[in-house]
């Protein structure tokens, strides 16, 4: 689009009169880049063409218009007005200047130019505030305003434009040409000069010669009057000044050269006026505003290191795009890395400059322009290549290793196992928000090679983490450093540091707490934690967000969400009221532009700080980044482009389906639903209704601002009150018809705050620190995490423990005071808020966790004999935090009940829990107690045992199993073992039974677990009910009988605690087969312990145990049979963790075969070898892998020879897919035989084929040869689909069929039965469907119908029977849908009776029409008829009678179905049928007897004066109707010479015997009797013949005067 002409070239109006630093200031400001795009006085968008151009065309206007008034003098008046002119714009300017304004911020009471465009410091914009709000901070929009200066931009009316650009003529070549008024010579002759073809040119005359003589110089405001003001104020002026410089001009005819000058002056003013006014006609805001493009896209370059790189675009787009560069789409920060790039852009073309290349820059490079438009990107990628024998060590001190595992063991075989050590660890770390912190360890690689660096990664609570502008990694050489640049409590959790060497990894792990930043107001809360997007639409954006730990001293009473457009620091509020939930939906966005959040908590003491932005989102729904053009497949980074369609008008749009209220607060409630089926091309808008559920008052929610996507959150709504909801469709057509409403929603939150959490237990952790453990919170709905808190014991002052919520239900809570006594409470935290505290724990003291042991109990004697006891005992409760090296074991005499002194039983410490105690005396009594031992010293003794007795035991059953235990506690099970009994009785052992019952439960409540005894010493207990506490017992069992039940084990909960893990089973690339198990809850003495059948496994040659850190790995050095059985892991020193893992006989099978695939691996094959026959009748052989390296070969076998590419043969291999084709142009005979595909991809194979013999082949060899007919078929017109039919809703049949590669010249030629048929309208084959509608389709409609698409380029037809079966199935569909149109039965009463009828589109006679009353078919008689009239399908039933009342079933059958219709005749329905009937018969009665003249009386009746007049009519009616005459309107009776009579009953005679004028008249018969009467009128006319004669010669006579 081309500007208006007084916008092309701004800078020549005042060049003359600036002064030097004016001069100065906007030349640099015309040399620099127009970006700016509000014109605040009518300047649009720059022009495309150079302003050379411009110059040129402006300074030829100029000349042009000097040189015709070179022959003239100037006045001294008029000259002194144009200097004066010329010096208020110089000193507008010099004040402007003076007071810092720009160009385009001068304000010139009469000659504003309107022309600069705007600066940056531009003067207040005529936008409103809330149109302010909606305009990007860095794009300014052209805005217009009309005013009635010389140039004012946009008037409102066409005329004004016109004469403002006029007035603007004459005022440039005024300033321009730095000239006085000249007078012409001309103007002094007479007022005919004046009026004459200079005055009758459009606007040229307010910059003609008259006009610079005229008082338009000193009035230039009312230039803008309209043509003809001007032309008769010139004319006034012409005269006055004309008797003025009469005297001192000199009469001179204009020259031919000045009248061909002026011509070509007024032509050229006429055109500009034109484009002006056509310009003026298109000009609008949309118009000069489109998105960026790519005119130049940056190029991909592969460079050698060292070498600079330089990628270059150009963009285009309105307001002018803001180009940003990204590399692996993360923002380049010029500042980040000085020196190393340079980011220009210079007269519309944008470059990045990288210096000097590392092997960190190959990457791919991302150009994204943006404006309020959208944004569109284009990508370039950067690979930097190396010298070949050139090794930089730097290039291995990258922060993050990428290379791979493989790159640890060097191919020289320097290493073939690395020891990994970590040195200088960093420790649990404290940091505030806001502050930087490094966490850093050096890592030692043991042995040691050149140039080969181990792959560093960093993990938070298990998650990777990646570079970002909060965190950076660095890898030294031998120290790794994770930074923080800005600390958040974002950042507090579980850091890793994982180092791995090839196959060998280490880690280490230490936690980081951040403490909240200092408040800004004393007692105000912290600030919220992980503000996310939720979800996105057009309409709203829903933010969600972490309540904080700390309230500040009171409850936090809500929070308020901030938002910021992305480029933008511009931060504004997005709710009036805080909202409490941690969710909440934000309005009022701009479709298409990204923003970023955040969150601030308040209370009653003021507003806390607020969290950490959120990442960008834009406010675009998700199935519309589906539709966005040109995007690449590239993570999001906030800049969205929209792009919309052409609209199609004219349909309006369907309800809304599948509304739903999804989400439902106190403060807000979100709706869904899907876009009508029904909404054509054009873009819908919404409207949402609400009303009481009570009432059904809708009322418009979003009245003023429609809602453009299928989601919509509504506010203001009033808490605890019942609403449904509704949505109407609309768009340029109207407003469609409200979707279904919602089920009634009550306001209010849904979701609950969770209950607090329980049974809060501290336990020793190190001596700064101490683990909290709690119940979680029962029934809690999303669940967010847990704050814990601690509190110096009598202090009152409670602290929080962590800062960032926690999983789980076990935390370990650093930096406490040594020595000082602490309590903890927990609670928890949802989206709904915080649960209330938990109960306080017991008080702990801060010190290490490592003790000496708790007494051990339940002292027993298992066996006795006459000199010697064997004890047995329960091992402590609580071992200290270490494991139990020993038992001591003290016994002492019992003497008629007194004790007496402790002896020693043992002086080395005893491993078991039980020992055989010698040398007693035999019927002694003796008590004894035990006291555990671990590496912090000896625990205190037990509570000493009962007595007993010393003596030789006889019984023959055994004793009880001692030393029971439970492991790998789960929430439905667990494992159970023991130890034999030490007396086995008489007899040995022969199996156990274990006995089992609730805690809680009575003695008499046992329940046995085993009905047959088990001969193992353990036994999986399944079944277990989740959370209930157990206890168990075994007995064991020889030939004598069962003996007595051990000690109990337990009480134990069945739960799987948090974090438990199981013993995985893997096998390696070479087979090998392991068992490996992991556990994060080790204490630094803990070690794992491998058993099969619960039976240690340290000393068995088939097994090979690894165990590093928190892991441990068992291999089988050969599996087999003897392998089976139950393999377990146990950690010691810890509360009980265990893991097993069955191997079985089909386990055994698996693993097996596992091993062998992995030793001898073959390429998986998603996809067989299979053909396809393609477009041109081309044949394809492909399969499909899993995947293939890059190293991946296949041979290509036929008939066992193999072939290669060439003329016949095409082959293709996509790595990236694993899809491998070889192509073929056309099959032949001898293509006949078996096709193979061989894979080899490193050590694995593959292979697939496919046998192409004998009817196979010769079927696949047609189907090409098809094909290759369909392609050459289609490259004329042709038909997409081919011809069917289609009964339409108007029970029409369509014949319809879709065409393609058509053009203007296809013909389209329809016959039936080889006979064409016209066509009253020409196709039209814009939507590709060519159809034929048969209206009223019948038996006669039946044939052969055919269809011919012809053009120069060939034809093609499409044939369609319709005769037999398949005019059958037509004909059937057609009644159907005939019948389907029949209207419900009515009932209508007649004077014969009554009928039942329904309408139809139109009667068929194969519709059969069946009737039938109270489910029996109706036979038919003269009463009971039925038949068809038009559309009406009816049954007459005459003169009903009682037992015609019931239900009436008319059923209409299409030959496949029968298609119902009732109606119940009977009740009420009857009886004002039956009424109706007989009002309706009685009065066909009276209107069939009723008087009437039948006939025989004329209208009219001339007849000659003298003339004897007779008439006779026929009357009729029952009775005999009385008959008299009326004349005039008067009785007439009968006489001599009017002679009237009535005979039989029905014939009357009217007789004149000689009539006279005097009877001329109006005459009437009238017939009467009781059920009506009638009059019959006519008009006698008698006339005299002499007299007519008369009358028709006078007539005569008047005619022909009158001619």
């Amino acid at each position: 689009m081309s500007l208006p002409f007084y916008q092309k070239f701004h800078q020549h109006y005042d060049r003359s009169y600036r002064n030097k630093d004016l001069r100065t200031t906007m030349s640099q400001y015309h040399q620099e880049k127009k970006r700016s795009a509000i014109y605040t006085h009518g300047s649009t968008a720059y022009s495309s063409r150079s302003s050379a151009a411009h110059r040129q065309e402006s300074e030829a206007f100029s000349r042009a218009t000097s040189a015709s008034y070179q022959q003239q003098a100037s006045l001294a008046t008029q000259s002194a007005l144009a200097t004066a002119v010329s010096r208020k714009a110089a000193s507008a300017y010099d004040y402007g200047y003076s007071h810092g304004l720009t160009d385009s911020s001068l304000m010139l009471e009469d000659y504003s130019s309107g022309l600069s465009p705007q600066t940056k410091r531009a003067r207040k914009s005529l936008l409103s505030g809330e149109e302010k709000e909606n305009l990007p901070s860095d794009y300014m929009v052209p805005i217009f305003s009309g005013r009635q200066k010389h140039v004012s931009g946009i008037t409102d009316t066409e005329e004004e434009r016109i004469k403002e650009a006029a007035a603007y003529i004459a005022q440039r070549n005024l300033l321009a040409s730095e000239e006085g008024i000249i007078a012409s010579k001309q103007a002094t002759v007479s007022k005919q000069a004046t009026a004459s073809k200079q005055a009758t040119v459009s606007k040229q005359a307010t910059a003609s010669k008259q006009a610079t003589v005229s008082k338009q110089a000193t009035a230039s405001k009312q230039a803008t009057a309209s043509k003809q003001a001007t032309v008769s104020k010139q004319a006034t002026v012409s005269k006055q000044s004309t008797s003025t410089l009469h005297q001192e001009e000199v009469l001179e005819k204009k020259s031919r050269k000045v009248a061909i000058r002026e011509k070509a002056e007024q032509l050229s003013l006429r055109k500009t006026l034109e484009e002006t006014e056509a310009f003026h006609k298109k000009l609008n805001e949309d118009n000069l505003l489109h998105a960026p493009d790519f005119v130049i896209k940056p190029r991909s370059h592969t460079v050698w290191e060292k070498e600079n790189v330089i990628l270059h675009c150009s963009v285009s787009g309105w307001p002018e795009p803001r180009v940003t560069w990204y590399k692996n789409q993360v923002p380049i920060n010029v500042h980040a890395n000085p020196g190393k790039y340079v980011i220009e852009s210079r007269y519309g073309m944008h470059t990045l400059e990288i210096n000097a290349c590392d092997f960190e820059d190959t990457a791919q490079y991302r150009a994204s322009a943006m404006n309020v438009k959208g944004e569109f990107s284009a990508y370039a990628s950067v690979v930097v290549k190396r010298y070949k024998g050139e090794l930089d060590e730097t290039g291995f001190h990258a922060r993050v290793s990428t290379m791979p595992p493989s790159f640890a063991v060097t191919p020289y075989g320097y290493a073939s196992k690395f020891e990994i050590h970590f040195d200088e660890k960093f420790d649990v770390s404290f940091g505030r928000e806001g502050e930087t912190m490094s966490l850093g360890c050096r890592v030692v690689i043991t042995p040691e090679i050149k140039h080969f660096q181990p792959e560093i990664q960093w993990y938070r609570n298990g998650e990777l983490v990646s570079p970002s502008k909060w965190v950076q990694t660095h890898w030294s050489g031998d120290r790794a450093t994770l930074t923080f640049s800005h600390l958040n409590k974002e950042d507090e959790g579980l850091y890793t540091i994982h180092a791995r060497m090839g196959d060998y990894y280490e880690q280490y792990s230490a936690y980081v707490f951040v403490r909240d930043a200092d408040a800004e107001i004393e007692g105000a809360p912290a600030s919220p934690l992980d503000v996310v997007c939720l979800e996105a639409n057009k309409d709203y954006i829903i933010i969600s967000w972490k309540q904080p730990a700390v309230d500040g001293g009171s409850p936090i009473l809500g929070y308020f969400i901030d938002k910021c457009e992305v480029g933008t620091d511009s931060w504004s509020q997005c709710n009036d009221t805080p909202v409490k939930f941690a969710r909440f939906p934000v309005t009022g966005l701009i479709e298409g532009r990204s923003y970023i959040f955040r969150v601030r908590a308040v209370n009653k003491t003021g507003i806390g700080l607020p969290s950490r932005v959120s990442e960008p989102v834009a406010a675009l729904d998700p199935a519309e980044k589906a539709r966005l053009k040109s995007r690449p497949s590239a993570p999001w980074t906030g800049q969205i482009i929209v792009t919309e369609e052409e609209p199609t008008e004219g349909i309006i749009p369907g309800p809304p389906t599948d509304l739903s209220v999804t989400e439902a607060t106190r403060s807000y409630v979100v709706l869904s639903w899907k876009p009508p089926r029904q909404r054509g091309h054009e873009g819908i808008l919404y409207f949402v209704e609400k009303c009481d559920a009570e009432t059904e008052n809708w009322q418009r929610v979003n009245t003023e601002l429609p809602v453009k996507s299928p989601r919509f959150a509504l506010f203001d709504l009033a808490e605890g009150k019942s609403y449904r909801f509704r949505v109407r469709c609309s768009n340029s057509a109207g407003v469609g018809e409200p979707s279904e409403a919602t089920d009634v929603t009550v306001v209010g939150d849904k979701l609950d705050i969770p209950k607090a959490p329980g049974n809060v237990i501290p336990s020793r952790n190190t001596d700064t620190s101490v683990v909290v453990t709690w119940e979680e919170s029962k029934d809690a709905k999303e669940l967010v995490g847990y704050y814990i808190e601690s509190s110096v014991v009598g202090s009152g002052k409670w602290e929080p423990c962590n800062n960032n919520p926690v999983k789980g239900s076990r935390f370990t809570c650093h930096g406490l005071t040594t020595g000082q006594s602490y309590i903890f409470r927990v609670r928890a935290v949802n989206a709904a808020g915080l649960s209330e505290y938990s109960q306080n724990s017991e008080a702990i003291e801060v010190k290490a966790a490592i003790a000496a042991p708790s007494p051990p109990c339940d002292i027993t004697c298992l066996e006795s004999f006459h000199d010697s006891m064997v004890l047995g005992w329960k091992q402590p409760d609580k071992t200290g935090g270490a494991e139990i090296t020993g038992y001591y074991v003290n016994y002492r005499e019992v003497i008629d009940g007194v004790p007496g002194r402790w002896r020693e039983a043992n002086i080395k410490a005893v491993s078991d829990e039980a020992y055989k105690i010698s040398n007693l005396k035999e019927n002694m009594v003796y008590q004894f107690q035990v006291a555990a031992m671990n590496i912090a010293g000896l625990g205190v003794p037990s509570a000493v045992s009962e007595c007993f007795k010393c003596e030789e035991w006889t019984i023959a059953v055994p004793g009880p199993p001692h030393s029971l235990k439970y492991s790998e506690v789960r929430k439905t099970s667990l494992v159970l073992q023991w130890k034999p009994p030490i007396h086995s009785g008489r007899t040995p052992v022969t199996g156990y039974f274990v006995d089992m019952k609730e805690a809680s439960a009575k003695e008499d409540q046992w329940r046995g677990l085993n009905e047959a005894a088990i001969k193992n010493n353990y036994l999986r207990v399944q079944g277990l009910k989740e959370g209930e506490s157990y206890v168990f017992r075994v007995r064991a069992i020889n030939l004598t009988g069962v003996g007595k039940p051990s000690d109990l084990a337990g009480p134990v909960v069945a739960e799987t605690r948090p974090g438990t893990k199981e013993v995985v089973v893997s096998v390696d690339d070479d087979g090998i087969i392991s068992l490996n198990f992991e556990c994060d809850q080790m204490a630094p003495n803990s070690e794992f312990t491998w058993s099969k059948d619960y039976v240690s496994t340290e000393d068995s040659p088939r097994l090979e145990v690894e165990s590093k850190g928190n892991k441990t790995k068992m291999t089988f050095k050969d599996l087999g049979t003897e392998d089976l059985g139950i393999y377990s892991c146990d950690v010691t020193n810890t509360d009980g963790i265990a893991s097993s893992y069955l191997i079985d006989e089909e386990e055994l099978k698996r693993l097996l075969a596992l091993s062998q695939e992995h030793k001898f691996p073959t390429v998986p094959v998603k996809s067989e070898l299979a053909v396809e026959i393609l477009e041109k009748g081309q044949v394809r052989f492909w399969m499909q892998a899993e995947k293939l390296s890059g190293n991946t070969k296949v041979n290509y076998i036929f008939n066992d020879k193999e072939i290669f590419e060439g003329p016949k043969y095409k082959m293709h291999i996509d790595r990236n897919t694993g899809i491998i084709e070889m192509f073929m142009e056309k099959l032949q005979d001898e293509d006949e035989g078996t096709y193979t595909f061989q894979l080899q991809d490193g050590r694995a194979t593959g292979h697939s084929t496919l046998v192409l013999i004998g009817d196979v082949y010769k079927k696949l060899q047609k189907e090409a040869e098809f094909q290759r007919q369909e392609w050459i078929r289609k490259q004329g017109p042709h038909f997409a689909e081919y011809l069917s039919w289609e009964v339409t809703g108007e029970c029409n049949v369509l014949l319809k069929c879709k065409v393609a590669n058509i053009k203007k010249e296809t013909h389209i030629v329809w016959y039936k039965d080889e006979r064409e048929i016209s066509v009253d309208e020409k196709h039209d084959f814009k939507d590709g469907i060519c159809t034929l509608l048969i209206t009223e389709f019948s038996k006669k409609d039946a044939g052969i119908y055919e269809v011919i698409l012809k053009d120069d380029r060939g034809k093609d037809k499409s044939r369609l029977k319709l005769v037999d079966e398949a005019f059958k199935d037509l004909m059937s569909e057609v009644c159907k849908m005939i019948a389907l149109s029949a209207t419900d039965l009515k009932i209508q009463s007649t004077a014969e009776g009554i009928r039942l009828y329904s309408f139809v589109t139109y009667y068929l006679e194969d519709l059969k029409v069946n009737w039938s009353h109270n489910g029996t078919a109706i036979k038919y008689s003269e009463r009971v008829k039925t038949g068809v009239t038009g559309e009406q399908i009816w049954l007459q039933i005459n003169e009903p009678t009682p037992n015609d009342k019931g239900k009436y079933v008319m059923e209409l059958f299409d030959g496949k179905t029968g298609h119902q219709k009732t109606v119940d005749l009977s009740g009420q329905a009857y009886d004002e049928a039956f009424a109706e009937f007989q009002r309706l018969k009685q009065a066909a009665i009276a209107e069939k007897n009723r008087a009437r003249v039948v006939g025989g009386l004329p209208d009219v009746v001339t007849i000659q004066e003298g003339k004897a007049l007779n008439l006779t009519c026929i009357v009729w009616g029952d009775p005999t109707p009385e008959v008299s005459w009326l004349k005039n309107e008067r009785p007439l009776a009968s006489d001599d010479h009017c002679n009237l009579k009535f005979e039989a009953g029905k014939t009357a005679y009217f007789t004149i015997s000689g009539v006279s004028t005097a009877d001329s008249g109006k005459y009437g018969l009238v017939v009467k009797n009781k059920y009506g009467s009638e009059i019959s009128d006519f008009t006698v006319s008698v006339f005299i013949p002499e007299e007519e004669a008369r009358i028709a010669t006078a007539e005569a006579q008047k005619g022909s005067k009158s001619k």
